[in-house]
């Protein structure tokens, strides 16, 4: 340093370090990535809210009063104020009530009671939906809203537990007849060409029918557990058809040929790899078929067979159709002096409600599509 100049030390400079929170893992990344395409889609959101509370509506109907393996008969006095236990104050069109809480009924029709769009017991409130007549012309009818109502779990849990079961074997199946290939793809194709060779609705009645008189499906849970199974015996080829056609483009990816050089067991590229990237049409044929369930068992029930341990089960698709059985009686009416009697609320209720959950979930599966393959993000 020359002379006479002054050093001047210069100030140290202190960098403030930035504290960042805590990065979540890759895992939870990719869920929250996801999630955030997924309410972007405004259906799908629609579709999850619907199924929450219906979800919401299972878990109250384990608390509900009404039995879990058929309905409550009511029966209908059609006149006084003092029903007989397990009946209703009811009185005929056209008279005065014979007091408070008292129904209006047709004339030639003392089951029909009409929705009271309430809740409350001080105003009729016991039939909130309306009555479900069990054969018209007579006194005796069920509780609507109980059968919905306790119904709704029966319904998730049929429809659900048949397509996921179904769709699960079918992945499976369908995964490893499209990777191996060769012999092992001919014997299992040629197994789910003699499942799709059979009609669905009839090898699910003879299935129902052959083995429902056996002693090992005599009680009520196993008469359920006998219909989901009969089900997915008849649902699992169309999965794993489906999956085998998407396994045959997915193994001759790039991906997959470099887990298999770094020395990856064929299992671990089924599971890993194959069935990840195939899973997705299986998502849309899973939304289709979980709407389908009930209106096949409400279409075999229409048919006349008897699918659950009592008449008169609470499930949707079922307490529908037994509501269009009873349709031609009351069209018969229509050739009586009181006039037509169409008790739509029968009908309305159990078919909106099936209608609502095979909206939602179809909703639901293709916002899930979308926001899971990376290929459909916009």
């Amino acid at each position: 340093m020359a002379a006479g100049e002054t050093a001047e030390a210069s100030p140290a400079v202190t960098e403030t370090p930035v504290r960042r929170g805590r990065r979540p893992s890759p895992r939870i990344a990719q869920w929250i990535r996801t999630w955030y395409f997924f309410r972007r889609n405004t259906l799908a959101m629609l579709g999850l809210i619907v199924l929450l509370l219906m979800l919401a509506l299972a878990i109250y109907a384990f608390a509900y009063p009404a039995p879990y393996d058929g309905l409550t008969q009511l029966c209908a006095t059609n006149g006084g104020t003092n029903p007989a236990p397990g009946c209703l104050c009811t009185y005929p069109v056209g008279t005065a009530p014979p007091g408070p809480n008292c129904y209006q009924t047709p004339a030639d029709f003392p089951s029909v009671i009409a929705p009271t769009f309430t809740l409350s017991p001080l105003a009729g409130g016991p039939l909130p939906l309306g009555s479900l007549t069990v054969t018209p012309g007579t006194p005796y009818f069920f509780n609507l809203y109980a059968g919905m109502v306790r119904g709704v779990d029966w319904t998730l849990m049929i429809s659900v537990g048949i397509v996921i079961t179904g769709a699960l074997a079918g992945l499976l199946i369908g995964a490893v007849a499209g990777y191996y290939g060769g012999w092992v793809d001919e014997t299992l194709m040629r197994l789910v060409d003699i499942f799709l060779s059979v009609p669905q609705i009839l090898l699910v009645i003879i299935m129902v029918a052959v083995l429902a008189n056996l002693p090992e499906f005599t009680s009520f849970v196993a008469r359920i557990e006998l219909l989901i199974l009969a089900f997915v015996i008849t649902w699992w080829p169309f999965y794993a058809r489906i999956v085998r056609g998407q396994v045959l483009v997915t193994r001759e990816q790039k991906y997959v040929e470099a887990a298999q050089a770094n020395g990856a067991s064929r299992a671990r590229i089924i599971v890993r790899h194959i069935i990840p990237n195939s899973v997705y049409p299986v998502l849309v044929q899973m939304s289709l078929d979980v709407g389908t369930i009930p209106l096949l068992i409400g279409a075999l029930v229409f048919l006349g067979f008897h699918l659950f341990p009592t008449p008169y089960f609470p499930e949707w698709g079922s307490l529908a159709a037994l509501s269009v059985t009873n349709l031609t009686a009351f069209l018969t009416t229509c050739q009586l002096p009181s006039g037509c009697i169409i008790p739509w609320w029968q009908f309305f209720f159990p078919g909106f409600g099936v209608f609502m959950y095979a909206i939602s979930v179809n909703f639901l599966s293709d916002g899930l599509r979308d926001a899971l393959d990376p290929r459909l993000r916009r």
